[in-house]
């Protein structure tokens, strides 16, 4: 009689990914490391032999959401590792939620990896006497996005010190990839098909500062681990490539011909956090608002079709009605494409906590409301000039005929997007041109150009 032998099932962990894009590929990295470990994911809770939950700590609305989710987590499956931002000061979580399993900070994959070995232990191991290397697959790789695109993170921390930020003391100075690396894994997502590469890092603009822009080398080529080497690179894959969490430093002016020459999208995320020179001296940010709406000008006469969105705070302590005044000139001046606003909210450990003339949360409403019906009209004004234009869009869903896509001027989740009607046939990943038709504040609506 045959014996039979019966395999073990896979031990299975839940996974909450919380907070930006950047904490996103934190959570594709580490469940990447879980699958090569032999792990699989599941998609609930009751399913799950450990949960992981990954943070955000970067303003207090964010790390009650976090402990919320922490909450949640431990009542459905009760056996819950903590990670990510928040995990920085464990003992803020553990005084919430005592039961979790481990508390482990920001970039501590190879941390978190041993907390769910320790808790839920593989059942399939690497023998390093039978094999040098772990088995693994090309196509192993875990995204949390879908698989047309996908954020390419370049750099970790940030050496800015803003008042309203604590972003260096959850994640640490600047600390730059070499570009060779970056381009490496840049070349690994395009051939999986991926379409649309986002680049994140806390400042985009500073990349390669903090190693004195080494040399490093790509395709057997020296290339400097420098954004404009960076991009050169990014741009000669046949992909989109967009930029993201830019400082208008002086050169950046050198990315804009790459624009304008095609390579990549003419597209920049800047995050002015304000139009006054005022609040943004409080806020000790690195920019100045004449030289950026200087700078803006230029850069749009060399790309003329260069989409610029924002992110604002109003609210800031200590902000003025004439302040405030500022920015809304600011807005007019600049024109910008997509913007999006946020009342100031304090962060635990912030040095804007000690700035003088707290803004009153009925005021900070007010204002938020008054910029963004300000910006609205400036967005659909500019929406409009696109009517009649043939943009490409690239398709993100399709339903009943109907395809949901972005052009180049909008981001995933952030910006806008293109519906195109009578679009059978068409699927997510697909890059189509499209005529455009219509307009509101924030969206474009066309047709299937075919042939």
């Amino acid at each position: 009689m045959r014996g039979t032998h019966t395999v073990a099932a896979k031990p299975k962990v839940g996974f909450v990914s919380l907070g930006c894009p950047k904490a996103l590929v934190d959570s594709e990295r580490i469940l990447t490391q879980l699958r090569i470990d032999g792990y699989d994911i599941s998609p609930d809770y009751a399913g799950a032999d450990v949960v992981v939950v990954n943070t955000c700590g970067f303003i207090d609305s964010a790390r009650q959401e976090s402990l919320e989710a922490i909450g949640e987590a431990l009542q459905a499956n009760g056996r819950v590792i903590v990670t990510g931002c928040m995990g920085k000061n464990a003992e803020d979580i553990r005084s919430v939620h005592p039961k979790v399993l481990a508390v482990t900070g920001p970039q501590q994959y190879e941390a978190v990896v041993s907390a769910v070995h320790q808790h839920a232990p593989p059942r399939r191991q690497h023998d390093p006497f039978t094999s040098l290397v772990p088995a693994a697959r090309d196509d192993i790789g875990v995204k949390l996005t879908p698989r047309h695109y996908a954020y390419l993170k370049i750099a970790e921390g940030c050496n800015h010190a803003c008042t309203f930020c604590i972003i260096p003391s959850l994640r640490g100075k600047l600390a730059s990839r070499p570009v060779g690396q970056v381009l490496h894994e840049a070349e690994r997502l395009v051939a999986a098909g991926v379409k649309e590469l986002l680049v994140i890092s806390q400042d985009t603009s500073a990349y390669g500062a903090d190693l004195q822009y080494k040399l490093d080398f790509w395709g057997g080529k020296p290339l400097r681990t420098r954004l404009k080497e960076l991009c050169e690179g990014l741009g000669s894959l046949g992909t989109w490539v967009r930029l993201h969490y830019v400082y208008p430093y002086p050169h950046v002016d050198a990315i804009i011909p790459l624009m304008a020459e095609g390579k990549i999208l003419p597209y920049l995320d800047i995050p002015f956090q304000h139009g006054s020179p005022t609040v943004l001296h409080r806020m000790r940010r690195p920019a100045a608002t004449e030289n950026t709406l200087k700078r803006i000008r230029r850069w749009r006469q060399i790309c003329p079709e260069l989409t610029i969105r924002s992110t604002f705070i109003v609210g800031f302590p200590g902000e003025t009605e004439d302040e405030f005044a500022e920015l809304i000139d600011f807005l007019h001046v600049a024109q910008l494409d997509r913007v999006g606003c946020f009342t100031y909210s304090p962060v635990a450990g912030a040095a804007a906590n000690a700035i003088d003339g707290a803004v009153p949360e009925e005021v900070k409403q007010q204002r938020r409301d008054r910029f963004m019906q300000t910006q609205a009209q400036i967005s659909r004004a500019r929406l409009r000039r696109k009517i009649g234009s043939i943009q490409p869009v690239l398709v993100d869903t399709v339903s009943a005929g109907r395809a949901i896509g972005r052009s180049m001027a909008d981001a995933p989740e952030i910006d806008g997007s293109v519906i195109i009607h009578a679009a059978h046939g068409l699927k997510p990943g697909d890059l189509v041109q499209a005529r455009i038709d219509a307009a509101d504040h924030y969206d474009l609506a066309g047709s299937l150009v075919t042939g």
